[in-house]
């Protein structure tokens, strides 16, 4: 069986997938030798053109000479660039790029003097230079691949592993582009010097030059070169290859030459291969042997609107338009201008760029050769595409997610194994320009990997950062630890007592700190707390609240013996106190309330500062209503009574406010609205004056203003003001007041006889005239109506009550002992029979009359004990 090398030497070749065979037109520039155009005025030179992380070595104002370096780097991917003539850096600024965007590029300026002068040149003796020195040659000569992907020459030519077979691609398989035609033609002994340099580098033990069978004069003349050559017998030999495009591909032509595929993602050094391009190794030649860096190329001008098409040596940086003008460039209408083959090159959007290290061809078409640009069909799942890819893909699944921008399921396909040869587009009868969709695909895949990369790279700079501040951290916590033990070692006896006794002194403070601390909070949790096992969040505020009021009120009690008039007892000292709490519990309870809807702990917590509030109220009133109550309490009331009267409202409007939180909390809008007494419905038939209509109506809208509100926090602070200064008095009539709603919640609501209402309204008319004395005495700031607004409110409150039926009897049966001392002062009442909605309306008034009237009567009934313990002191 004949190996690899074997079947070289014989000459075998195998067929490569797809390819196309476009119609040649090499005939336009290949007949007439490389050439040479004049200099031109300005030179634009990209800076970097291969690589980046450069550094420019001259600045605007420089004089340079032809060859000098204008950049410096030290990263393995870059290439110097150089002068590519002798005269002035005018400018370095963003420039139009030589490519199919146009997008700006930093770019160096030469105004030419026109006199071309070289810079230094080193020549050397191969024999004399190390294998490191020809790399380095190579890599300070900024020589790149000159087929057209411009990849750094002295990366290949130090390889990693070890390589068996050199190709020297002379294939030139674009339908128009003659250059490597023309430089092997005449220039054959320098390539081969080249080919001898690669080959003492990399040693291999075959050298295979390709060349395809279009190109007769140029195989043989370097067939001339091989048997001149001072290379090893055998070990390099000359290849005819079949045309056909792309066989020029570095891929496509080993797998030509070999039989082997490269492997999706890999170089072919990984199977022992190198390829380098015929100009390549003729730049080689010039950098290591005469020291001459990469600043021209051979170019080819072409096309059927060129007058002088053919092949010149263009300085790197030549402005494209200059080319065109110096050959004689006739543009037409829409006129194209194609950097590269027609099959692989781009269209250029502006014609002031540079030429490249890469560029090879500038083709300008006339319209019978090229034709305008077709309209892109649908695609008609013809496969003619998928035939045709030299690389074995599947273009229509590429075309599909590049369009719909799926570049990752694009990428699944083997996106970045496609050359962009154009095979496609060319057979494809929908006209679909499917490479410019893999271009856009590619640039997006490129464009998401560095960013990551980037973010890699902070991230990485992240983690340095914290690792290097833990890294400090640690050695200060060393240093400050060195710096005690120090310390320490050098203390005497006495400086280490001292501090003994400090921590002494500090462990003292801390445990009487947390004695005091347990202690108060003992107290408080006696005091506000139940065996409830939690808290809920803001109790703890308002038990302490409550505490200190405790604390402030005992200090008062005892600083204070007894009262302005001497007739305090220490009874009354402590029931006031309790009061004192009981308020303080429900301005707590209220407040919180305000804070946030009540939930299930705040409920309880409310229950039981209502049920501290109760007793306290029951055990005051059991106090002061010992003394026996006199014949005279329905007297009219005096000064003290006035005074009396307004503590109760005071404590009336509390209470009315705390009624409707808790409304409020327990059912919804709704049973609140329907509890609320309207002007419409109060009944008035009953009532002439005119006078007391209009107070019942102010009485009842400020009813129902204040239930619909929660209490507004400025009243809630003027009412506790006057709740805590007030006589023992405001207890007897909060417990009043708390005993007419324990009466309101007994009563039931039926009352359907004539009489009951009858005498409802008989003690309506009483409460009015009630109420009217007690205004008349009043010397305070508080007007009637506002007294009347705060029974109402109370009055409402209760009569939200499920029983009122109840009351309500009661309220006829008190008012029939008054009734003949009232008829005489009252206007007739009219007795005919009334409506559903009258008769509850009349409820409502008679539930109002008899809770004005319990009040009163027991206001004066603590008004008398008061007087008669006064007497008896």
């Amino acid at each position: 069986m004949l190996t690899l090398l074997d079947q070289l030497d014989k000459g075998t070749l195998w067929r490569s997938p797809g390819g196309i065979h476009p119609p040649e037109v090499k005939f336009l520039s290949n007949a007439t030798p490389i050439g040479q155009l004049p200099l031109a005025s300005t030179y634009l030179v990209p800076v970097p053109q291969v690589g980046e992380n450069c550094t420019l070595a001259v600045k605007v104002g420089d004089s340079v000479l032809k060859g000098t370096p204008l950049t410096q780097g030290t990263s393995i991917w870059h290439l110097p660039v150089h002068a590519p003539t002798s005269g002035t850096i005018v400018a370095i600024e963003p420039r139009a790029s030589n490519h199919a965007s146009a997008l700006p590029v930093n770019t160096c300026v030469i105004a030419a003097d026109g006199k071309d002068t070289w810079c230094e040149l080193v020549q050397n003796q191969l024999d004399d230079l190390s294998h490191q020195q020809i790399v380095d040659k190579v890599r300070s000569a900024g020589i790149a691949g000159m087929g057209g992907a411009a990849f750094p020459t002295h990366i290949k030519l130090n390889p990693v592993s070890e390589i068996d077979l050199v190709i020297i691609n002379g294939v030139e398989c674009e339908p128009y582009i003659s250059a490597d035609d023309r430089l092997m033609r005449e220039y054959s002994q320098d390539i081969l010097a080249g080919i001898g340099i690669i080959h003492r580098l990399l040693t291999p033990k075959r050298i295979v030059i390709a060349i395809e069978d279009n190109k007769p004069e140029a195989a043989k003349a370097m067939q001339a070169a091989v048997s001149q050559c001072g290379l090893p017998a055998g070990s390099i030999r000359v290849t005819i290859i079949p045309t056909k495009y792309p066989s020029g591909g570095e891929k496509q032509l080993i797998q030509i030459i070999t039989g082997r595929e490269v492997p999706s993602g890999a170089i072919p050094a990984k199977l022992g291969i190198v390829v380098h391009n015929v100009g390549t190794a003729y730049a080689i030649h010039q950098a290591v042997t005469q020291g001459k860096p990469l600043i021209e190329r051979v170019v080819t001008v072409t096309g059927k609107n060129v007058g002088k098409p053919g092949n010149y040596w263009l300085p790197i940086g030549t402005p494209v338009d200059h080319v065109l003008a110096a050959t004689e460039f006739t543009p037409e209408h829409d006129q194209k201008v194609i950097i590269g083959g027609p099959m692989m090159g781009h269209a250029l959007a502006n014609i002031q760029v540079p030429i490249l290290k890469g560029t090879n061809c500038i083709l300008v078409p006339s319209s019978q050769e090229i034709g305008s640009t077709p309209e892109e069909k649908a695609c008609i799942r013809c496969g003619e595409c998928a035939t045709a890819c030299p690389a074995l893909l599947l273009p229509q699944q590429l075309f599909w997610h590049a369009k719909a921008e799926e570049y990752d399921k694009a990428a699944s396909y083997n996106l970045k194994d496609c050359i962009e040869c154009g095979c496609c587009s060319y057979v494809c009868p929908s006209d679909i320009p499917l490479v410019e969709y893999y271009r856009i695909a590619k640039s997006a895949l490129k464009q998401a990997a560095d960013e990551k990369q980037q973010a890699e790279r902070a991230k990485q700079r992240f983690d340095a950062r914290l690792a290097r501040l833990e890294e400090e951290k640690l050695a200060r916590e060393a240093k400050a630890k060195e710096a005690s033990e120090r310390r320490q070692a050098s203390m005497t006896g006495t400086d280490k007592n001292a501090v003994a006794e400090a921590m002494a002194r500090i462990a003292a403070k801390k445990a009487a700190a947390q004695a005091v601390t347990g202690e108060s909070i003992t107290e408080e949790s006696s005091v506000t707390t139940t065996d409830t096992t939690e808290i809920p969040k803001g109790k703890a505020a308002v038990a302490a609240a409550i505490a200190r009021a405790k604390a402030k009120k005992a200090a008062q009690a005892n600083a204070d013996g007894t009262d302005t008039n001497g007739a305090e007892t220490d009874s009354a000292k402590t029931d006031n106190a309790v009061n004192v709490d009981a308020n303080d519990s429900i301005s707590a309870t209220v407040a919180i309330a305000q804070e946030a809807p009540l939930s299930q702990k705040d409920k309880v917590a409310a229950a039981i500062a209502r049920a501290k509030a109760k007793k306290a109220a029951q055990q005051t009133d059991t106090a002061l209503l010992e003394p026996t109550v006199t014949a005279d309490s329905t007297s009219e009331l005096s000064a003290a009574d006035d005074k009396k009267a307004k503590v109760a409202a005071a404590v009336a409007r509390a209470k009315a406010k705390k009624a409707a939180q808790q409304a409020e909390a327990a059912a919804s809008d709704t049973e609140v609205s329907n509890t609320e007494v309207s002007v419409n419905d109060v009944s008035v038939s009953d009532v002439n004056d005119a006078e007391a209509i209009k107070k019942a109506k102010v009485a009842a809208a400020v009813a129902r203003a204040k239930a619909k509100k929660t209490a507004q926090q400025a009243e809630v602070n003027t009412e506790s003001d006057l709740i805590q200064t007030a006589t023992p008095a405001v207890d007897s009539t909060a417990n009043v007041q708390a005993d007419v709603n324990d009466d309101t919640d007994t009563a039931t609501t039926d009352v359907n006889d004539a009489e009951a209402i009858k005498k409802a309204k008989v003690a309506a008319a009483v409460a009015r005239a009630k109420a009217k004395k007690i205004a008349a005495a009043s010397a305070e700031s508080k007007t009637e109506s506002e007294i009347e607004s705060v029974d109402e409110i109370q009055t409402e409150a209760n009569v939200a009550s499920p029983s009122i039926a109840a009351t309500l009897e009661a309220a006829t049966t008190g008012a029939e002992t008054v009734l003949p001392s009232v008829e005489s002062a009252a206007e007739p009442i009219e007795t005919a029979p009334l409506s559903s909605d009258e008769l509850k309306k009349a409820r409502i008034a008679a539930t109002i009359a008899k809770a004005k009237a319990k009040k009163a009567a027991l206001a004066q009934e603590a008004n008398a004990s008061s007087d008669s313990s006064v007497t008896n002191d």
